[in-house]
């Protein structure tokens, strides 16, 4: 810490992350499990957008926004776990104050496309079944470009704006962050400054980044299970249910863990709690997300056999 300009007060350079745990033996296991989960992680949504670019039939707007999901996902877990696996191999975790604004900005960036991601997926689907006739007008190259190009400008608005009033915030002492990442709340914990506006700032983004998304995605799903319901055959409404039962999957782990995180607004103190929420929402969702997408998709499945063993999709 740097004498800051204002009488005896002391302006923090760099943060201590305290990490999941101080024990040196824990910390050598915690590190090869991470390492485990960060490979698989980016190998499976990397295999994911291996086989939605060589198989035909994935060429569809709903895998055109699972590859840009794979993408985040890739993201999201790079951003927070090797910064976490250079800490553990060096068995402590100094942060300086630009890199932890920098990993806060980028999270949230991400994190918030996600958000918008699975809305957008979920009207995908609302079009797709209950408006069969103009799917593929309303759902055109350019509407999903431009679907996924709205759900990064409103992402990139709540980032910035919260980075920026994070940045404004006086830090003077202590600078220890009980967390093994940056974030919001436990920086919040730290500030010598008021934070009244940043919890208001917080509560507006769960707001347009959660609350408002769930609820679309909800009255999308409603006409989706009315529309279901009325196919006569079994085999019609057990093939519509599929295509919606992964992405309810995911929905459902992103947004409970991204709840329990952010949602909790009368206190701002961290706790051992919140590491463990935050280990389901950076690692454990994009882990699960393309075991999820093609555990009962035989078309993902045969693309993914064909990437593997390096045979051409059938013509």
């Amino acid at each position: 810490m740097d004498p800051g300009a204002q009488g005896n007060r002391t302006t923090v350079t760099e943060f201590i992350l305290l990490g999941l745990t101080g024990n040196a033996e824990l910390q050598s296991i915690l590190f090869a499990v991470f390492l485990f989960a960060y490979v698989i992680t980016v190998g499976g949504n990397l295999s994911i957008l291996a086989a939605i670019f060589v198989e035909p039939k994935l060429h569809t707007p709903m895998y055109y926004f699972l590859g840009n999901l794979s993408l985040l996902d890739i993201g999201c877990i790079t951003v927070t776990v090797p910064p976490m696996l250079a800490c553990l191999l060096a068995h402590q975790c100094r942060v300086p104050y630009a890199a932890c604004i920098s990993q806060l900005f980028f999270f949230h960036l991400l994190a918030g496309v996600d958000c918008h991601l699975l809305t957008a997926m979920a009207y995908d689907r609302y079009l797709a079944i209950c408006q069969p006739l103009t799917y593929s007008t309303r759902m055109s190259r350019e509407v999903q470009g431009a679907l996924v190009g709205i759900c990064c400008t409103i992402s990139f608005i709540n980032a910035l704006t919260h980075t920026v009033a994070v940045s404004v915030l006086d830090f003077c002492g202590p600078n220890v962050v009980n967390h093994f990442y940056c974030d919001l709340p436990p920086l919040f914990q730290l500030s010598c400054s008021s934070i009244h506006l940043n919890g208001q700032l917080l509560f507006t983004g769960a707001t347009f980044m959660g609350v408002i998304p769930m609820i679309l995605i909800s009255v999308s799903y409603v006409h989706v299970a009315a529309a279901v319901l009325r196919i006569r055959s079994a085999e019609g409404r057990k093939k519509a249910f599929s295509t919606c039962g992964s992405h309810l999957t995911v929905v459902c782990i992103f947004y409970g863990t991204g709840f329990f995180s952010y949602m909790r607004l009368g206190s701002v103190s961290a706790s051992d709690k919140d590491k463990g929420i935050g280990i389901l929402n950076t690692i454990l969702s994009p882990m699960l997300n393309p075991v999820i997408y093609s555990l009962r998709n035989p078309d993902v499945q045969g693309a993914l056999k064909r990437v593997l063993t390096g045979k051409r999709p059938p013509e």
